[in-house]
């Protein structure tokens, strides 16, 4: 998919403590920077875990892809831009990171959660009042 498709950005800078003794991003690191920008799009969406629990609803992540194209060292400046879809009862996140610098592509994920409802496997159509005019 190309960038006019993104409906978030997340601009972000490496830690020091984020990387390995090579001097790049530690690979788990990539997780954290792709959760992030979820949760903060969920906030821009009107909604968050937070309120979601207390509703009794939890969306969970049932898969993650990574497909690693370049990495990140400490200091770097990074954007982490999404696109949202609505696969049967998961919703798919399509995440790609890219250096700030040189805008070359980093990382391109593709994140499926469902969402659990008071403790049952729902369809997650408790969500798409948030997340409809993103799909």
């Amino acid at each position: 998919m190309n960038e006019n498709n993104y409906c978030f950005e997340l601009e972000m800078k490496v830690r020091d403590y984020e990387c390995d003794m090579q001097g790049i991003v530690n690979n788990a690191n990539y997780q954290h920077y792709l959760e992030h920008t979820r949760h903060e799009f969920l906030q821009q969406a009107g909604t968050g875990f937070t309120d979601l629990r207390e509703k009794g609803i939890e969306p969970v992540v049932s898969r993650i892809e990574i497909d690693y194209k370049n990495s990140l060292r400490s200091q770097d400046r990074f954007t982490c831009k999404l696109f949202l879809r609505k696969e049967g009862v998961k919703f798919v996140f399509y995440q790609d990171i890219y250096r700030n610098s040189d805008n070359k592509l980093c990382i391109k994920g593709r994140v499926e959660t469902v969402c659990i409802n008071n403790g049952r496997l729902s369809r997650g159509d408790e969500l798409v009042p948030y997340l409809e005019k993103y799909l």
